[in-house]
């Protein structure tokens, strides 16, 4: 029961901030808002678990992957301040205001991955999920991975859409979430 009160408490405010971009089915912010259930069922599911065994195996690949998360987090919102100049002239109403980017960024972190905010998420998943390992909690980060995916191929038409033939051109020099891998 504590695990439904918190994944409906950490829920509303994912629904308030999402609520435009639900509206806009097949948006990059429609399939992230599912990814991101999918982590909070993760972290309401494991919380308990967070600190069992400290020292296993598993829970040490665990904390790997939740440190390694903070590094494309930080590194891509730095970036996109820096060198996306995001400004409200872009009107797509499914962005967030940082998301209004004017510039292609291609430098730093971009430079090597097109997606580090959601290559963020995508450790994140997993290293809340080896926390405590069960099926339905595999599912649950398969689930959260493909909304991911599903995200970043969404946000790469509407990048197309708005920078055209250099996105492309971005998209052949540079992986999705992994450097020189995917």
């Amino acid at each position: 029961m504590g695990k439904l009160i918190l994944f409906i408490i950490l829920s509303i405010p994912v629904v308030i901030i999402s609520w435009n971009p639900l509206r806009q089915f097949k948006s990059h912010g429609f399939y992230r808002f599912f990814s991101w259930e999918c982590i909070i069922w993760l972290l309401a599911s494991n919380y308990r678990f967070w600190f069992d065994n400290p020292f296993g195996t598993v829970q040490i690949f665990s904390w790997i992957l939740l440190i390694a998360s903070i590094y494309p987090l930080i590194a891509g919102i730095i970036q996109i301040k820096k060198v996306g100049k995001p400004h409200s002239e872009r009107e797509e109403t499914g962005l967030y205001k940082f998301e209004k980017t004017t510039e292609l960024v291609d430098t730093g972190i971009y430079k090597h991955i097109r997606h580090p905010l959601y290559a963020s998420l995508l450790l994140l998943t997993w290293g809340i999920f080896l926390k405590n390992v069960t099926l339905l909690l595999f599912i649950i980060s398969l689930l959260s991975s493909i909304f991911l995916y599903l995200t970043a191929k969404a946000d790469e038409r509407e990048c197309i859409k708005y920078f055209g033939h250099t996105y492309k051109e971005y998209m052949r020099r540079s992986k999705m979430f992994a450097p020189f891998i995917f």
